[in-house]
C-alpha cells in the first residue's frame, strides 16, 4: 500500500506562483514516484479539471498511473473514456517539486481557482488538494459541517467503514 498524505496547512504564494509544499507531503511524493532517487526532485501531476472544480488536485506518479489504468480499461471510443481522458490527461499539468521544496503554479492554474497570496493544502489520502483558503472555508468546510450537523449527536464517523472491507 502506498503512503498517504495527511494533514492540512497554509502557505504563502509569491508573485511568480511559487508555493512551498508541506514537508510531509514531499516525502509521500518521493515515495510515490518510481523514478525518484535520493537527491532528485519528485514528480507529480496536478489535475485542474473542468469548470466545476475550484481546487487543484495533486497526484503522485503512482496514483495518477492507477487512474490512467482504470481509464484505459474502458472501451476505446466510449464517451466515458474520452471524457475521463480529457479531464485527467488533457486538463492536467505534470510538474516537479523544485530543489527548495516548492511548486511553481502557472498563472492559468492560479487564475482558475483564484489563488493569490496564500494557498491551503489539505490531504485527501492518495492525493492532496490546493485551495484558495476562502473558497475552501466557504465551500468544503461548510459542506462538511452541514453533513455532520445532519448526523445524530453520538455519530462516530468510523461507523461508515463497517462493511467497507475493514
Amino acid at each position: 500500500m502506498a503512503r498517504r498524505f495527511r494533514g492540512e496547512s497554509h502557505h504563502k504564494v509569491d508573485t511568480k506562483g511559487r508555493v512551498s509544499i508541506p514537508a510531509l507531503f514531499r516525502r509521500v511524493l518521493e515515495a510515490g514516484d518510481p523514478d525518484h532517487r535520493e537527491g532528485d526532485n519528485p514528480n507529480l501531476v496536478i489535475v485542474y479539471g473542468d469548470h466545476r472544480r475550484n481546487y487543484l488536485e495533486c497526484y503522485t506518479v503512482e496514483a495518477i498511473d492507477e487512474v490512467d489504468e482504470q481509464i484505459a480499461a474502458l472501451p476505446r471510443g466510449s464517451i466515458e473514456r474520452r471524457m475521463l481522458e480529457r479531464l485527467f490527461n488533457g486538463q492536467s499539468f505534470p510538474t516537479t517539486v523544485d530543489e527548495t521544496g516548492r511548486l511553481v503554479l502557472p498563472a492559468k492554474l492560479r487564475q482558475k481557482i483564484g489563488l493569490e497570496k496564500e494557498a491551503f493544502f489539505i490531504a485527501t489520502g492518495d492525493t492532496f488538494q490546493i485551495w484558495k483558503p476562502e473558497t475552501y472555508d466557504e465551500v468544503e468546510l461548510k459542506r462538511t459541517e452541514e453533513w455532520l450537523d445532519e448526523m445524530p449527536d453520538d455519530f462516530d464517523p468510523l461507523t461508515l467503514l463497517n462493511g467497507a472491507g475493514g
